[in-house]
C-alpha cells in the first residue's frame, strides 16, 4: 500500500506522468518536488519557495506552481525558468492544489500561509496568460475537470464544499459556481480531488483518513481508507490507469507515525482519466 516512506510535512500535488511511467508529487513545507517510477529510485528537487503542483507540458518538462511563480522545470537536469509570477507581490500566499484541463490551460489555487480566511484565489494559465478566475477562497482545493472537458471543480475546504462550475470551449468559466458537494453536516473536510473516466469524483478528505468517490450527481458511492489521517491529494496512474496514489500529510499531528506523510497506491476499481497537458503559447 505505501509507494514511498518519505514522510512528508506536507505532501501534496499527487501527479501521474505516462511518459515517464513515474509518480510526481511535492512536500510544500519541505520545498521539494518528487519523482518515482514504479520501477526504479525516487529522485528530488528542491526549490526556494514552497511547490505545491505541477502539469504536463511534454515528456521532459512541466509547469510547476510555487508562492510566487509559475515555472517551467525541465525533469532531465531541474532546470527551471520563470514563466509568470503567481501573487509574487503578495507576502501573505502561497500556491496549493492546481491540474491542468482539458483545453490545455492549468489551473491553481493560492491560499493564506497560515490559512488567513478569504486570503486565496483561483486562477487559470492558458496559452501565455493568466487570469484570476475565483477570489476569497480560503483554502483552495480539488481542481479537477470532468471526462467530457465542460465542467471543472473545485473546493474550498474551510467551508467543506466542492462546487462546479460550466467552462465554454475555451475552457474558461461559462456562468457562477454551483455547490456540487456540500460536506458540512458530515464533518468532512474535502482536500484534493480528482475524476475517473465514469465522471466519479474522488475526495481526499483531511483529518478523514480516506479518499471518497462520489457520483455525477455529487452522491457518495464509496471509500477508500488509508492509514494516514490527513489525505491530501489522489491521482490515478500505472499503466493502465486503475491505480490511485495518494499524499498525506504530518502536518498538525501531535503524535506522528511512520505511515503519515507517506505516499499510497492502492487498487482503485475504476479507471482513471489521463492527466491532460499544458499548451504554453
Amino acid at each position: 500500500m505505501i509507494f514511498d516512506d518519505t514522510p512528508c510535512t506536507l505532501g501534496e500535488g499527487a501527479l501521474w506522468h505516462p511518459d515517464r511511467q513515474s509518480l510526481i508529487w511535492f512536500d510544500i513545507i519541505g520545498r521539494r518536488m518528487f519523482e518515482k517510477p514504479l520501477d526504479g529510485a525516487r529522485r528530488h528537487w528542491d526549490f526556494a519557495d514552497p511547490v505545491s503542483a505541477a502539469g504536463i507540458v511534454d515528456a521532459d518538462r512541466i509547469i510547476v506552481a510555487s508562492s510566487r511563480a509559475l515555472s517551467l522545470v525541465d525533469l532531465r537536469d531541474g532546470a527551471a525558468q520563470v514563466l509568470l509570477p503567481l501573487e509574487a507581490d503578495n507576502a501573505v500566499t502561497r500556491s496549493n492544489d492546481g491540474r491542468a484541463d482539458p483545453q490545455g490551460g492549468f489551473w491553481i489555487g493560492t491560499m493564506g500561509l497560515n490559512a488567513e480566511p478569504d486570503a486565496g484565489s483561483i486562477w487559470r494559465f492558458h496559452r501565455g496568460e493568466l487570469r484570476r478566475l475565483f477570489p476569497d477562497i480560503t483554502i483552495t482545493n480539488a481542481i479537477c475537470f470532468s471526462p467530457e472537458g465542460d465542467l471543472a471543480h473545485f473546493a474550498d475546504t474551510d467551508r467543506s464544499t466542492i462546487w462546479q462550475v460550466r467552462l465554454d470551449r475555451d475552457g474558461w468559466p461559462a456562468g457562477d459556481p454551483q455547490v456540487f458537494i456540500d460536506l458540512n453536516t458530515e464533518g468532512l473536510n474535502p482536500d484534493g480531488a480528482v475524476i475517473d473516466a465514469e465522471g466519479g469524483l474522488w475526495s481526499a478528505q483531511w483529518g478523514a483518513g480516506r479518499v471518497a468517490r462520489y457520483d455525477r450527481q455529487g452522491r457518495f458511492d464509496r471509500a477508500i481508507d488509508l492509514p494516514a489521517p490527513h489525505v491530501s491529494c489522489p491521482a490515478f496512474g500505472g499503466a493502465d490507469l486503475t491505480t490511485l496514489f495518494a499524499t498525506t500529510a504530518r502536518q498538525g499531528l501531535d503524535d506522528p507515525r511512520d505511515t503519515d506523510g507517506c505516499t499510497y497506491a492502492v487498487p482503485a476499481g475504476v479507471t482513471g482519466q489521463q492527466e491532460h497537458r499544458v499548451i504554453l503559447g
